[in-house]
């Protein structure tokens, strides 16, 4: 029996081993670090004198990381860059194998990835949230929640699917939603209740959410909390355009800020910042005409964006005390030279009501087991000098978990390059050593998953997840570009499919 497992294993795996001995990598991760790593260590192969084999090891059986579970669902374009990260697997199916639905430090150790690869590459990405400040009183009342678990639920995350139910119990089209942070993804957030399902008809989000009825016609307000000026969010102009034409695009929201907030933001020092930024001028411009706008009684929705406030506590609803009811704010000031300016409390309190709580203030990395010591705990990194691990020979890091949590998708290009540079220089001084025990391994890497009864999702097996993803039969309109699995093992059984 355990013959015709490893034998199937093998199969499904299905990679050629190259009969030179190459150097052999092994990237935990399928995002766009993940990605773009392998496509680079490839682009370079010529700098190693010898063939460059790839494993690239992923938890979930579908690969892509954010772009398939972070993105926005209307934000169809970006997810464009799938066919690009698809490409690089297709060009290079002999030496860049695809390991979907294996679990490193469950299924299988660092320890034994070590043995069996001349190097790892760490492309994780940040798996967990940067905590509001314990000084905050009440973030236990049910009802709070983070960001990032929303926008997994929302793009059918087989882990966070599960929260429908929670979810649903304080959403509703007359819910209040506060959201903590004004980064793009809370932006995202904001933007994806105030459309509801009747306006996301035509993107990838999930059944799950088009059949709640409470997220029809969307919920009727939000507010999105930022503690600085509007001149330091850290949104971008195209999420901002994006609520601003809400209403212009049929969605029945408004989109506005308070004035007398870009006011009390518009000191010397943020003014200073717009005059050498034309991103901050074009936000500032939009922002200000935004401010201008009168609310009109036909729109049923709202979504603000309010400044200079940080939360102080989280209040219990009166008929309910296990439940939020709302916020306490603090009004805070600006102090500080340009780019270096902090919000100071000044006393003076606010409260809004809230139904629901989204609290968006950042990812943040998780450490690998078995390299617990590598890991800033206080940054939510790994402690890394462009990409290597110095106190692991053989072992780097790129992506989030390298830098922290920033910038946009096609940012991970210039860190993945920065990472191969890396790898290449150490190659190249001697301080990278090829075993050829290792090549053996690498073979057993198969043997070891199969009989610990793992089954592994190779690429040809994804591509029939995919697939079926599109499949006409399970789309609820022709212009839906796919409806996800949102289980783990309904992926399975259509990846063993013959």
């Amino acid at each position: 029996m355990f013959a015709k497992v490893v034998r199937n294993c093998r199969k499904s795996l299905g990679a050629t081993i190259i009969a030179q001995r190459s150097i052999s990598f092994c990237v935990i991760g399928s995002g766009p670090s993940g990605f773009y790593a392998a496509k680079y260590l490839k682009a370079q192969e010529k700098q190693f004198d010898t063939p460059v084999t790839i494993d690239m090891f992923e938890r979930l059986p579908t690969p892509y990381g954010l772009v398939r579970s972070g993105v926005a669902p209307d934000h169809p374009e970006v997810k464009n860059v799938e066919h690009d990260f698809a490409d690089v697997m297709v060009s290079n199916k002999e030496s860049i194998r695809f390991l979907g639905n294996v679990h490193v430090g469950r299924d299988i150790q660092i320890e034994e990835l070590r043995a069996a690869y001349d190097v790892i590459v760490l492309a994780y990405g940040c798996e967990s949230d940067k905590l509001l400040p314990e000084s905050i009183h009440g973030t236990h009342l049910s009802g709070i929640m983070s960001a990032r678990e929303f926008v997994a639920w929302y793009n059918s995350h087989p882990d966070f699917v599960g929260l429908t139910e929670e979810i649903g119990k304080f959403l509703s089209n007359e819910c209040r939603v506060v959201i903590i942070g004004q980064g793009n993804v809370a932006l995202d957030c904001a933007r994806i209740l105030g459309k509801g399902s009747k306006g996301l008809q035509t993107t990838d989000i999930g059944n799950h959410f088009m059949s709640m009825p409470s997220l029809n016609d969307g919920v009727c307000h939000t507010s999105v909390i930022g503690r600085r000026g509007h001149v330091q969010g850290a949104f971008t102009i195209k999420e901002l355009r994006e609520l601003s034409n809400l209403r212009k695009e049929g969605h029945d929201v408004q989109f506005y800020v308070r004035e007398e907030e870009l006011a009390m933001g518009s000191n010397p020092s943020s003014m200073d910042e717009i005059a050498n930024s034309r991103p901050k001028t074009r936000i500032d411009k939009l922002l200000r005409n935004a401010a201008t706008v009168t609310l009109s009684p036909e729109v049923s929705k709202t979504i603000s964006l309010r400044f200079l406030l940080t939360p102080v506590e989280f209040l219990p609803r009166e008929d309910d005390p296990s439940r939020v009811g709302s916020v306490v704010l603090e009004r805070t000031k600006l102090e500080g030279e340009p780019g270096k300016q902090v919000a100071v409390g000044t006393g003076v309190t606010e409260v809004i009501p809230a139904d629901f709580v989204l609290t968006s203030i950042g990812y943040r990395g998780m450490e690998m087991p078995g390299l617990e010591n590598c890991f800033d705990d206080r940054k939510g990194v790994v402690k890394n000098f462009h990409g290597k691990i110095e106190s692991e020979n053989g072992i780097y890091v790129a992506g989030w978990l390298k830098r922290g949590p920033s910038g946009i998708i096609g940012t991970n290009i210039a860190d993945a390059k920065d990472t191969v540079a890396t790898i290449i220089a150490d190659y190249k001084n001697g301080i990278l050593k090829m075993c050829e025990s290792k090549a053996k391994q690498r073979e057993q890497i198969e043997f070891l998953l199969a009989k610990r009864s793992v089954d592994v999702v190779d690429w040809a097996s994804f591509e029939k997840i995919d697939l079926m993803e599109k499949n006409r039969n399970r789309l609820r309109t022709d212009l839906q570009p796919r409806e996800k699995f949102s289980s783990v093992d309904e992926m399975l059984k259509v990846a063993k499919l013959e």
